[in-house]
């Protein structure tokens, strides 16, 4: 029984997560979406369909050794709006 009841609760954490969603791109202007970003130093953004994208605020949110590249996403103001930066490694053959 008591294994059961743990199979319930943990169930609803799950399904707590998968519905909170992520915030979309598309729905925001320009500068919520940047705004979004400073605020928190870090999201992960819908940015159009099934498409997501981690976006960052400043080196200090990623992973050592890690740089950043600009990053752009859809907003509903500006196809190619700037709205923080992504997480790279140098040596990877990422581009």
């Amino acid at each position: 029984m008591k294994k059961i009841v743990i199979a319930i609760v943990m169930s609803g954490f799950a399904t707590a997560a998968v519905a909170q969603g992520r915030p979309s791109t598309t729905t925001m202007t320009c500068s919520a979406a940047s705004a979004l970003i400073r605020q928190q130093g870090a999201a992960v953004l819908g940015t159009g369909g099934d498409t997501f994208e981690r976006i960052v605020s400043g080196t200090n949110y990623c992973e050592h050794g890690q740089q950043l590249r600009p990053a752009f996403a859809p907003t509903r103001d500006d196809p190619h709006c700037f709205v923080g930066s992504r997480c790279f490694d140098e040596n990877s053959d990422e581009r």
